[in-house]
């Protein structure tokens, strides 16, 4: 009696927790935050003073006493507290315009695959630190699927590649469940790495991250362009000190990339050869769908169909499949239930 009036006043939330941007989906409201993994911290008072757009907005701007952090790597929580407080603001700011009681919420996220049974737990005590009654952790190749509409029940082969900011998650799935997978902490964020690289190497020019990814963004492709793109690029001359502007074109971005789109390329087509027989002759005809935010660079998609001999297709809305996948679930019950790689019998009722 008592769990169905607070199930009245409970209102669930999914959680994507990404290396590079934190999305919450809020059950009857849809997608409410969508921002970066960042945080800013005074190491002074141990306050922290922004979190998301306004925090990533300081990065490389702030005195010595103010720290600018990325709490995830990998998609592994790298700093405990600062992860828990982060996601604290976030429930606390959904939660900001409702009146009266509010039940604590049950809460679907996240997890990249092959994380450990301590990494899991680490991200479960995070969230429920965060005022969640129960935790339930779902690899995010899974949710990404789910999110997409793919057929995960029916016993047919879907393939999802999730090329989210710190890694690349590779998942055959059927049946509810992830049949043959790999993973690769090559993503986003290396990608912006492989820029501020070719830049020291190339023009003697040191790039800020901020920098490196808005040019990936600007003219960034896995595949030769029509037409010739150009972007300017801005840091300082490594030999004088002083500001230097030079023009990158998106041949020499591609040139930047190349090494961390063959590792990529390499592990899908490891999972491809390992792939049952029965499973590859459904993906042959389906295709492979890619998601996350890498999914957005120009050409990915021809690139991995040359590679693989198979039809690709991005996503619609690629950087929120994860996230509306944790919110189909909340729905979804029995799927959760199978779906679900992490126990949380000891979770509040």
């Amino acid at each position: 009696m008592l769990d169905k009036i607070f199930n009245k006043f409970r209102k669930d939330i999914g959680i994507d927790l990404g290396t590079a941007n934190t999305l919450l989906y809020f059950k009857g409201r849809g997608i409410v935050i969508n921002e970066p993994s960042v945080v800013a911290v005074n190491t002074k008072t141990e306050q922290i003073l922004a979190v998301g757009n306004e925090a990533k907005d300081m990065i490389g701007k702030t005195p010595p006493h103010i720290l600018t952090t990325k709490p995830l790597t990998n998609g592994i929580i790298s700093d405990f507290e600062v992860t828990e407080k982060m996601i604290t603001y976030y429930i606390e700011k959904i939660n900001a315009g409702s009146v009266g009681f509010v039940a604590r919420p049950k809460v679907v996220i996240g997890a990249p695959l092959d994380l450990t049974e301590v990494e899991r737990k680490a991200v479960s005590d995070a969230v429920l630190n965060s005022g969640a009654s129960k935790v339930f952790i779902v690899e995010e190749p899974m949710l990404a699927a789910i999110g997409s509409r793919m057929p995960v029940k029916d016993p047919v082969g879907n393939f999802i590649i999730d090329i989210g900011g710190g890694t690349t998650e590779i998942a055959v799935i059927s049946l509810s469940g992830i049949v043959k997978s790999k993973s690769i902490k090559i993503a986003g964020d290396e990608f912006n790495q492989n820029i501020m690289q070719y830049a020291r190497d190339n023009f003697n020019l040191l790039v800020g991250e901020r920098q490196a990814e808005e040019i990936k963004i600007k003219i960034g492709s896995a595949v030769e362009l029509p037409e010739r793109m150009e972007f300017p690029m801005r840091g300082r001359d490594m030999v004088t000190g002083l500001p230097k502007e030079v023009i990158i074109n998106d041949k020499q971005v591609r040139e930047a990339l190349s090494r961390s789109l063959k590792a990529i390329i390499d592990d899908i087509k490891a999972t491809v050869e390992i792939t049952p027989p029965e499973l590859i002759a459904d993906i042959h005809e389906r295709g492979i769908l890619l998601t996350g935010g890498g999914a957005l660079l120009r050409g990915i998609d021809q690139l991995v169909s040359r590679a693989t001999e198979l039809p690709v297709r991005v996503a619609d809305d690629p950087l929120t499949a994860v996230v509306r996948g944790c919110g189909m679930l909340l729905d979804d019950e029995e799927l959760l239930q199978n779906v679900a790689v992490f126990p949380t019998q000891d979770n509040i009722d």
